[in-house]
C-alpha cells in the first residue's frame, strides 16, 4: 500500500522541497496551497515528471471549512492519509509587541497554530487505530524562534511556534498507543522567501554570522530531516523536537 502524505503550504520553500523529496521516496503527495495555484501545479508537474503521484489541493488553513474540504479531497483522490506535514505558516513585518494590533495577532495564530491543530485533528481521525486507521506519522514545522524569542522582529511568530512545540509534545503522548508518531522540526535561518514576506529578504545573509556553521540552511536540508522523521528509520522516535539550525 502506498503511503499518502499531505503537505500544507506545499507550493513553496520547505513545503515544496518536502513534497518533492517525499515523492522520490515513494509517497503519493497532496500539495496544499492557499493562493498560489500556479506554484502548486509546478510542484505537482515536477513530481509527475519524476514518475511520482501528486495532486494540488486548495485550502486556507485559517478556515476550518477549507481544511475539511482539503482532507475530503485527499480521501477521494488519493486515499486514506498516512502522513501529515504541518508546514503552512506566516510571518509579518518586523515589529515590537507594543506596535502589534489584534488583526496581526489573530492572523498569526489562526494560521500558525489553530490551522496546524485542526489539520492534526483530521489526520488523527484517518490514521489512528482507534478510528480504524493503520497508523502514521505527523511532523509539525516549528522554528528555532520558539526558543530564541525573536525580539524586536517576530515575538508573536516565536510565541506561535512555542505553542506548536507544546502541541507536538502533548499530541505525541495522546496518540502514541494508536500507531501515530508526532514530532517537530525547528528550522533556523533557512533560505526561503518567507523572509521577504516579512520585509527582510536578505535576513539570512544579515544573521548567518550568528550561526555556528556560518551559513544559512536550505529547504532541502529541512526536508531531509522531515522525511527521516516520517520514515520507518524513525520508528521509535516520537515527541521529539529536532533542531535543524546549524547550531544556532
Amino acid at each position: 500500500m502506498q503511503n499518502i502524505l499531505l503537505v500544507t503550504g506545499g507550493s513553496r520553500g520547505i513545503g515544496a522541497a518536502t513534497a518533492k523529496l517525499a515523492a522520490q521516496r515513494g509517497y503519493a503527495v497532496a500539495v496544499n496551497y492557499a493562493s498560489r495555484r500556479d506554484a502548486a501545479d509546478e510542484v505537482v508537474r515536477a513530481i509527475e515528471a519524476g514518475g511520482g503521484r501528486a495532486i494540488a489541493v486548495p485550502g486556507d488553513v485559517a478556515k476550518e471549512s477549507d481544511i475539511l474540504a482539503m482532507f475530503e479531497t485527499v480521501d477521494r483522490q488519493l486515499g486514506r492519509l498516512t502522513a501529515l506535514v504541518n508546514n503552512a505558516g506566516v510571518v509579518d513585518r518586523a515589529q515590537r509587541v507594543d506596535e502589534m494590533d489584534l488583526a496581526r495577532l489573530k492572523r498569526m495564530f489562526d494560521i500558525n497554530v489553530l490551522g496546524s491543530i485542526l489539520c492534526a485533528r483530521e489526520a488523527v481521525k484517518r490514521m489512528s487505530t482507534k478510528h480504524g486507521g493503520a497508523g502514521g506519522a505527523l511532523v509539525n514545522v516549528s522554528s528555532a524562534a520558539s526558543r530564541l524569542g525573536a525580539p524586536g522582529q517576530y515575538v508573536d511568530y516565536a510565541a506561535a511556534k512555542g505553542a506548536i512545540d507544546s502541541f507536538t509534545l502533548g499530541l505525541a503522548k495522546e496518540v502514541a498507543a494508536e500507531g501515530i508518531r508526532v514530532n517537530a522540526v525547528r528550522p533556523g535561518l533557512i533560505e526561503t522567501d518567507i523572509h521577504a514576506s516579512g520585509g527582510i529578504p536578505d535576513r539570512v545573509k544579515q544573521l548567518q554570522h550568528q550561526v555556528p556553521m556560518q551559513r544559512g540552511g536550505s529547504a532541502e536540508e529541512v526536508a531531509e530531516s522531515i522525511l527521516w522523521l516520517l520514515s520507518p528509520e524513525a520508528s521509535y522516535v516520537t515527541m521529539s523536537l529536532l533542531e535543524v539550525s546549524g547550531g544556532r
